[in-house]
């Protein structure tokens, strides 16, 4: 079955398997590997924002040389998971100059809501973490399922958007801060947070199948991938909350 976070495939832990001898990937050090690259999006995006308050002209190419150079380190990751030990900390890198500027925007905008956003997805992350290792979420077939086929709908949503840009198309609910439009915002959101319940299994049964060791740094990127999504969509919840 199709995996929602791209990076997080079955296939790709099934396939990848250590030889006999060979160091393996385990649950205790992908969530290493996870934090530290947490910790290099953090400084990045912190170094960006800091960059800002000097020359606010900083925010645009931060945003787009974090967006389009993670998305080609992204693809890189995806498709030839060696190179995660490499490949993930510039991926934290980049994701963070993204952030870092959007995170100012937003702060200029509404000032504190980007460590308001900080908090609450480190919240749900620790909450989505406790329900799953206390069995309360199982990720069942119908469960994978349902979310898979939700974050696939999003994403072409999200896709449609930006095409309908290009034309000068705009699509006002997703900025809007109507009740149609913050109950969006909170099913996107809510979305990109039951990902990190497929995230873990995945993760768990890659360790339970003897993966090799770099693939500790490829879980970590795709938690990752996914904590950036979450971040984003409680970022644009919460800005249309204050709006």
């Amino acid at each position: 079955m199709a995996r929602s976070n791209p990076a997080l495939k079955e296939s790709v832990f099934r396939n990848a398997v250590a030889g006999v001898g060979a160091a393996q990937m385990t649950v205790s050090g992908t969530v290493i590997k996870a934090m530290i690259l947490i910790a290099v999006t953090v400084f990045s995006a912190g170094w960006v924002w800091t960059a800002t308050l000097s020359n606010p002209a900083v925010v645009g190419p931060a945003v787009l040389i974090g967006a389009i150079g993670g998305l080609v380190v992204a693809l890189i990751t995806i498709f030839k998971p060696q190179a995660a030990p490499i490949t993930a900390p510039l991926y934290a890198v980049l994701e963070g100059l993204a952030l870092g500027a959007i995170s100012a925007m937003y702060a200029g905008l509404y000032h504190g809501l980007p460590l308001q956003a900080v908090g609450l997805t480190c919240m749900v992350a620790l909450g989505m973490l406790l329900a799953y290792q206390t069995g309360l979420i199982r990720a069942t077939p119908m469960f994978r399922r349902i979310i898979i086929s939700a974050t696939i709908g999003i994403m072409l949503f999200y896709g449609l958007s930006i095409v309908l840009g290009m034309f000068h198309v705009s699509m006002p609910i997703l900025w809007s801060s109507s009740p149609l439009g913050i109950g969006l915002s909170v099913v996107f959101a809510g979305v990109a947070a039951m990902n990190l319940i497929l995230d873990f299994d995945l993760i768990e049964r890659g360790a339970q199948q003897g993966a090799p060791k770099y693939m500790e740094w490829y879980g970590g990127f795709a938690l990752l991938m996914t904590l950036v999504w979450l971040y984003l969509e409680i970022l644009r919840l919460l800005g249309r909350f204050r709006q």
